[in-house]
């Protein structure tokens, strides 16, 4: 069926509900409720949520934004719970002493900011994956440890200004460069991987969703959700936000399926990566008279440190080059 935003808001009841404490202009819960919105009528999900904001924002006892079952575990254990759940579930069902009902099914779902993903959670979100669980993984991705008080993470990118990589006459802004966390999970040999963001009518955002959620087996989405808070825009511009991240292509939108690449938005116009970085007070410091060096450090970094495609006739794409073999440079 084609996708039509409307239908889908008019039809689909939403599942990630208001009332919620997100700051205005977040991305995260818009991604939320999208994600949740790709689950098909009749089916039930498990939500395992990583500590982080939308956790402590979302569900305050004895309130809860959340439709579906939820279970909030600690930053490094959320892969663990849902696979655990997952095989418990299984066994259940195989014992007779859980009986599904015709037509429904029942999905497993975690979600974690990149603190909980990138960093603390990557050992049990690896070993899950590994595992090879029926379940998907959603990193909403804002670059740092948003809810602890803008710490940096390993998802924060080179020169941004935080808490703990202050921009000044030391350093400037955080030295090293991101984690390609979508690239380690490809590496995984996964069914299903896919990069994302909420943008134009969300559905980049919500077919990947639908189709990690009924891929069988381990799926990931690496989904970019701007924090107003931490990157110094303003909070009615967050789709502006969004789309100049893409349209820079800082973050491409892409989907690995059984280990073939294919792009799923290319900018009609790519912008120049300025653009993207203007609008953000933790990048100020890159304008100042003398650091031009900075944005052009940086301009090269999206294309060596992460992945460049190149189009086939048949409109998929190969990686060429690798992100994990580079050197560091020390800046």
């Amino acid at each position: 069926m084609a996708y039509n935003l409307k239908e889908i808001m008019a039809t689909k009841p939403s599942r990630f509900t208001a009332g919620h404490r997100m700051c205005a202009g977040c991305g995260a819960p818009p991604v939320a409720r999208m994600i949740m919105r790709a689950l098909h009528e009749g089916d039930h999900a498990v939500v395992s949520n990583a500590t982080g904001c939308m956790e402590v924002s979302t569900c305050i006892y004895p309130y809860t934004a959340w439709t579906d079952s939820y279970i909030h575990t600690a930053f490094e254990c959320a892969s663990a719970t849902c696979s655990g759940v997952e095989a418990a579930y299984k066994s259940l069902v195989k014992q007779g002493k859980l009986v599904e009902k015709d037509g429904e099914k029942t999905k497993f779902i975690t979600f974690g900011g990149d603190g909980g993903t990138y960093d603390i959670g990557i050992q049990s979100l690896s070993g899950a994956m590994e595992r090879g669980h029926d379940m998907t993984y959603v990193c909403y991705d804002n670059g740092a440890y948003m809810n602890t008080g803008i710490q940096r993470s390993s998802a924060t990118p080179k020169f941004a200004d935080t808490t703990t990589s202050p921009a000044g006459t030391v350093i400037p802004g955080k030295m090293q460069s991101r984690k390609d966390l979508t690239q380690i999970m490809v590496a995984h040999h996964l069914p299903y991987v896919a990069q994302t963001a909420a943008f134009a009518n969300f559905k980049d955002l919500y077919q990947k969703a639908e189709k990690a959620i009924y891929t069988e087996g381990a799926t990931f989405l690496n989904v970019l959700a701007p924090c107003p808070r931490g990157w110094g825009y303003a909070t009615e511009d967050l789709m502006k936000i969004n789309k100049l991240a893409i349209d820079t292509c800082y973050w491409p939108l892409y989907e690995v399926v059984n280990g073939v690449y294919k792009i799923t938005y290319k900018p009609a116009k790519k912008l120049p990566i300025e653009e993207f970085l203007r609008p953000q007070k933790r990048f100020k410091h890159m304008f100042k008279p003398g650091n031009e060096w900075m944005i052009e450090e940086f301009k090269k970094r999206l294309t060596k440190g992460g992945k460049s495609f190149k189009l086939r006739r048949d409109d998929k794409y190969r990686p060429i080059g690798s992100p994990f073999g580079e050197e560091k440079k020390r800046w």
